[in-house]
């Protein structure tokens, strides 16, 4: 028997379909991110990052000693993965994520007071900068954060933990109010 695999995101069931009212203090979820690991080969970490910064339209977060995650909100994972490819040649390994990756996209004036009730991680502006991505505890949940503005963090999460990671944020943010659906970009 034949059987076709139809992908679903992990909190289909936990979120409207369509974007409801936004409160202040948001956590945004795309249906869809390409994500994209790049690990250097050893002894390439220099060309990797300069081939990186030259890589075009993605948003590049830093997830270990040579190796980043990188985002696309205009490719598609496969043309992503292509275009890295070609880009670093030898001097990288490219593992597309897409699948096995949820990123969760929060903004407001308490963003850091919600994210410092599971994150031990000192998010004042003058020492984590927009830009500035880093691998952290959310509880007990290993994600990547990365401070995309001035009150806004991106966090990227295993899939298999995304529903936890929901959860958690929901509860540190329910003081807030913190609203959160899907993408309106998809």
């Amino acid at each position: 028997m034949t059987r076709t695999y139809v992908s679903r995101h992990p909190l289909n069931d936990l979120l409207p379909l369509e974007p409801g009212i936004r409160a202040v203090d948001h956590l945004d979820i795309p249906r869809f991110q390409a994500i994209v690991s790049v690990l250097a080969v050893p002894g390439e970490e220099a060309d990797v990052t300069a081939g990186l910064a030259a890589s075009g339209d993605v948003s590049i977060r830093f997830a270990g000693p040579g190796e980043w995650l990188v985002l696309s909100q205009t490719e598609a994972p496969d043309s992503l993965h292509r275009s890295l490819s070609l880009l670093l040649a030898e001097t990288a390994y490219i593992v597309d994520q897409s699948d096995g990756r949820v990123v969760f996209r929060l903004s407001g004036p308490n963003i850091r007071r919600i994210l410092a009730k599971g994150i031990a991680t000192d998010l004042h502006p003058a020492v984590f900068d927009i830009g500035s991505s880093s691998n952290v505890l959310c509880g007990h949940i290993s994600v990547n954060l990365a401070r995309t503005g001035e009150n806004e963090f991106e966090l990227i999460v295993m899939r298999s933990f995304a529903v936890a990671l929901f959860d958690d944020l929901r509860r540190m943010g329910r003081d807030f109010d913190l609203s959160a659906d899907f993408s309106a970009q998809g």
